[in-house]
């Protein structure tokens, strides 16, 4: 249901039972999956690849031109999964030729005034907080749940399964399955919580929590660090998660808080 009062080009592929709020303004090479609600005041910009059943809230600007100087109008897109949620005044840049894209996963929330900047890309189920702001080249691991007036550098990396405290500023990359906070930000234990409420037994709560003691709280340097987990730990996905995540880490990882040889 398209209200007379929205702007759709016509050349923008809208599915049938979509609903474009009055006053929303939706440009040319747009897509638009089934089900899909288009709150009044959001623009959806050229490229931009939405699917089926998001909510996208006024003010929202989705697949703008990227804020980024070297950008010269190469063609390229944003995508957005299904069943995600945009709230207001989000701003989504599209890609630049070193990914030719932005991508946003599927049911995601990205709470109001999140920016996600150009060549990000996001996992699925991942939660941005209100005010969260991606700079360009980012990628983000599915069920990552980043707190609220965070800042990230570009060229970042965040793993999956991480949760990360509000007002952080991250420079660094956040191995999956941790919990990252203080400033500078830095390892706070194992994300416990959010594996659970996924289904993780205690059992390999208690395997990544092991793997990341050589990691973080005994004194090692990655290198040695990730040669002894080889050794102690049989492979797992979990434990290759972790391994590959910090080996090609290419900023280096976030650092532990405590004092060499700590234990949790």
């Amino acid at each position: 249901m398209n209200q007379p009062l929205a702007y759709i080009h016509p050349d923008a592929k809208v599915a049938q039972n979509v609903v474009i709020e009055p006053f929303a303004v939706i440009h040319k090479d747009v897509e638009i999956g089934e089900g899909t609600w288009i709150g009044s005041h959001a623009i959806i910009m050229e490229g931009a690849r939405i699917g089926k059943n998001c909510k996208i809230f006024p003010g929202a600007v989705v697949s703008a031109v990227p804020q980024d100087l070297k950008y010269k109008g190469e063609n390229t897109v944003t995508i957005i999964g299904d069943n995600t949620t945009i709230r207001e005044c989000v701003t989504v840049n599209r890609g630049t030729v070193d990914k030719m894209r932005t991508e946003v996963g599927s049911n995601c929330l990205i709470m109001a005034y999140a920016h996600i900047a150009h060549d990000c890309i996001i996992g699925d189920n991942v939660i941005l907080a209100n005010c969260v702001q991606l700079a360009g080249h980012i990628t983000v691991g599915d069920y990552a749940n980043i707190g609220g007036m965070t800042a990230v550098q570009q060229f970042v990396k965040i793993g999956k399964h991480t949760y990360i405290g509000g007002c952080s500023q991250i420079r660094k990359d956040v191995p999956p399955f941790i919990k990252a906070a203080r400033e500078p930000l830095s390892y706070a234990g194992i994300n416990s919580v959010g594996l659970r409420r996924r289904g993780c037994s205690d059992e390999k709560i208690a395997e990544i929590q092991a793997i990341y003691r050589y990691i973080y709280l005994r004194g090692l340097n990655n290198t040695d660090a990730i040669t002894q987990v080889e050794l102690e730990f049989p492979a797992t996905p979990e434990r290759d998660e972790i391994l590959n995540f910090i080996s090609n880490s290419e900023r280096g990882i976030i650092k532990s808080p405590v004092k060499k040889g700590a234990e949790e």
